[in-house]
């Protein structure tokens, strides 16, 4: 595929056409990585972006439960 380079102010870039956009999950931000004789660029991705305010609304709708209990009854704590 080839993109046309176009001004952006007193720089340059590329635009990326809606497909690639949506196929990639590019939303704010890419990584630019320089190769020998290439530029790739790569989603930023934030995996456990948004967590910590889902666990604070599981927190105060009760949601909060353990799913497997994190002590067994034949478990010896003192050991």
């Amino acid at each position: 595929m080839e993109l046309s380079v176009i001004k952006i102010g007193n720089s340059k870039g590329v635009r990326l056409p809606k497909s690639i956009i949506n196929k990639y999950a590019i939303n704010e931000t890419v990584e630019v990585v320089l190769k020998k004789d290439s530029i790739v660029l790569k989603p930023v991705n934030e995996p456990r972006k948004g967590w910590e305010k889902a666990f604070k609304e599981m927190r105060m709708n009760g949601e909060d439960k353990l799913l497997i209990r994190d002590v067994f009854e034949d478990e010896n704590i003192e050991e």
